[in-house]
């Protein structure tokens, strides 16, 4: 672990590979687990906003989802995050031709109709944040699911900070992950 301004980041973000390799999972990780995606509390207005733009590229059972349940809901632990269909699949989920999942929220977004991509721990993954009082927690998160995606990321020499280069600038901005690259090039010379 290292400290980078008001963050805490796990070496593991440098020392793993990782490339989704949506053809071998079928984006599982939007599909299996117990909870859907977290949800930081300013994303929580920006989905109840852009839901009535997205509706149209969403599934039928993720709609009645939505709808039954809102945009987004609070788990046991007073954690704010996307809604299931029937304790499944994340409401947002939408499935191409060959059954992989997708997100109709970056569909939206791909299709012009809306101008934010996704909750920024979708587009993180598998880097998770934890926020404290003084500090947020950078980390890499394993799961079983993405092992392809580990081993399309070792075959391509792809480490997870790279991967995830986009949606960590869009959390802690340019400034912080170019400080980021030069501790990872310190880092891995050694």
């Amino acid at each position: 672990m290292f400290q980078l301004g008001k963050t805490i980041v796990s070496e593991e973000i440098f020392k793993k590979d990782f490339v989704c390799n949506l053809s071998a999972c079928k984006g599982a990780c939007c599909v299996q687990g117990e909870a859907g995606a977290p949800v930081e509390t300013e994303e929580e207005a920006i989905l109840e906003d852009i839901y009535p733009k997205i509706k149209k590229y969403l599934r039928p059972e993720g709609i009645a989802a939505i709808e039954a349940q809102g945009t987004t809901i609070k788990n046991d632990f007073d954690e704010i995050e996307t809604p299931l269909v029937q304790g499944e699949e994340c409401a947002y989920v939408i499935f191409d031709k060959k059954g992989t999942a997708k997100c109709g929220i970056e569909e939206a977004y791909n299709q012009g109709a809306i101008t934010w991509k996704k909750p920024i721990s979708c587009h993180l993954y598998p880097v998770r944040v934890q926020q404290y009082t003084e500090f947020a927690a950078v980390n890499y998160h394993k799961w079983y699911i993405c092992d392809d995606a580990c081993t399309l990321g070792k075959e391509l020499q792809v480490p997870v900070y790279t991967f995830v280069k986009e949606a960590l600038q869009r959390k802690f901005g340019d400034n912080w992950y170019q400080e980021l690259e030069k501790i990872a090039q310190q880092y891995l010379s050694k």
